[in-house]
């Protein structure tokens, strides 16, 4: 599979959340292309800056710094955003939401022609199994999470504003793994070494997961169809591997291989969402910054099946996965073998 690029290796790009682990990564894929790229983020990336890559520390939620920032680009991913499950909903709206709209703003000043949004599945989890669900499927009218709301508000305004002058989409990759990663695997190891892990639900879930490098590929080629064809205007996409994968087979599987204890005790969903209920309580009252080790949001997402249809980015994108699941595993285990030896 052989993708030229030649309209993005031209352009001038600002990579909001640059040295996140998606934003690092497509910062780096950018520099391979030849594109002239810099981070925007709210700290200092040495190891971007060892590589001549130009970094601006800032906070979206700073309209002049944005504004800033936009000036003489053509095109701008915008990746940066206060993730996770738990945290104040005026932090999350300021963030995700007021500072999407910095974004906005600052590409209409500065006659910025592409932006590509980093948004999620997580808009549209209604609580509900979904099996295969395509684009098609309404935002979660009662979201669990602030961080959930936010993006669904924050995607609604990215995609609503896409016109001729000012093209944009939305990418939905679903839970991003691989080398680099500083979430979602570490979170899992340390909860598997720990022995705090449960099986939520009957264990039968299936989810999408998505490699790093087949999430960055999905940006790039949604940069790409809007500076050329533009058919994928003003829509949104789901993102992921090639098929979903049962959510606790793969966790033991990768457990097996780390030399971890497979996750064997089981917490049925009532019981697991009554204590995300109490949690969440208790941390509100206790003015608690730490996530609760449960909320009522992660007891659904780690119980309910929630995988999509790629189909839509297949057809308008011409997304397929680079990398497969398998191969991706190898990758993981590599980086985390090389990183316990440093």
């Amino acid at each position: 599979m052989i993708h030229d690029f030649s309209a993005l290796k031209t352009q001038n790009i600002l990579v909001t959340g640059g040295g996140g682990f998606i934003g690092k990564a497509l910062v780096l894929a950018l520099r391979d292309l030849g594109a002239e790229v810099q981070a925007f983020g709210r700290n200092r990336y040495p190891e971007l800056e060892a590589l001549g890559i130009p970094c601006f520390q800032g906070d979206i939620r700073d309209q002049a710094a944005v504004h800033e920032e936009a000036q003489g680009k053509t095109c701008i991913f915008h990746g940066a955003a206060k993730a996770g499950f738990w945290g104040s909903r005026e932090e999350y709206m300021a963030i995700n939401l007021q500072g999407s709209k910095n974004v906005l703003a600052a590409c209409r000043s500065a006659q910025v022609p592409v932006l590509v949004y980093t948004s999620t599945p997580s808009v549209v989890f209604d609580q509900n199994d979904i099996n295969g669900g395509d684009e098609g499927l309404p935002y979660a009218n009662q979201p669990l999470c602030a961080y959930a709301a936010s993006k669904i508000l924050a995607e609604q305004a990215i995609l609503q504003a896409s016109s001729a002058s000012l093209k944009t989409l939305a990418i939905r990759p679903h839970l991003v793994w691989g080398p680099g990663d500083n979430n979602l695997i570490p979170h899992l190891v340390e909860r598997g070494r720990s022995g705090q892990l449960a099986v939520v639900g009957d264990g039968r879930n299936m989810v999408d997961i998505t490699y790093i490098d087949n999430a960055v590929f999905a940006h790039l080629l949604a940069a790409e169809n809007l500076l050329t064809s533009a058919t994928a205007a003003g829509e949104a996409f789901f993102i992921g591997q090639a098929a979903p994968v049962n959510l606790w087979q793969w966790i033991n599987a990768l457990f097996t291989r780390l030399d971890i204890t497979a996750v064997k005790r089981r917490v049925s969903l009532p019981m697991a969402y009554a204590a995300g209920t109490v949690l969440e309580q208790w941390h509100r009252l206790s003015n608690k910054v730490e996530e609760p080790r449960m909320t009522r949001f992660l007891a659904l997402q780690l119980a309910k099946s929630h995988w999509f249809s790629h189909a839509k980015a297949e057809r308008l994108l011409g997304y397929q996965p680079l990398i497969d699941t398998e191969k991706g595993v190898e990758r993981l285990l590599s980086w985390l073998d090389g990183a316990r030896t440093l």
